[in-house]
């Protein structure tokens, strides 16, 4: 039986790694970034893991706050990059449009 996303998030198995996670970076990285200090509740998958168990259960993790989870990250998997802006001003994701132009990387 293939196990569905649904099935995967839903396991003691993924609480206790995101628990861990959270535990680990209690703070967002992506407010970090940006100069703010906000505690994180998501822990967010750094490479979409398309359903693939190996990718889920063993890819590199983030910790995020709600908010930069579903008003960035989750588009940004869809759109291919992020659009956080750093304090400088400038994209924070090396893939940004604007990065790869530029040839700057952050």
């Amino acid at each position: 039986m293939v196990a569905t996303p649904e099935r995967l998030y839903d396991s003691v198995r993924w609480r206790k790694r995101s628990k861990r996670q959270r535990a680990k970076h209690v703070l967002c990285e992506r407010c970090l970034a940006k100069g703010k200090v906000v505690v994180a509740q998501v822990a967010h998958h750094r490479i979409p893991h398309n359903d693939d168990p190996e990718l889920f259960w063993n890819g590199a993790l983030e910790s995020l706050c709600k908010p930069c989870h579903d008003s960035e990250a989750t588009p940004a998997e869809r759109r291919g990059y992020s659009t956080t802006i750093g304090v400088d001003g400038w994209p924070l994701c090396p893939d940004h449009p604007a990065n790869r132009q530029s040839g700057r990387s952050s």
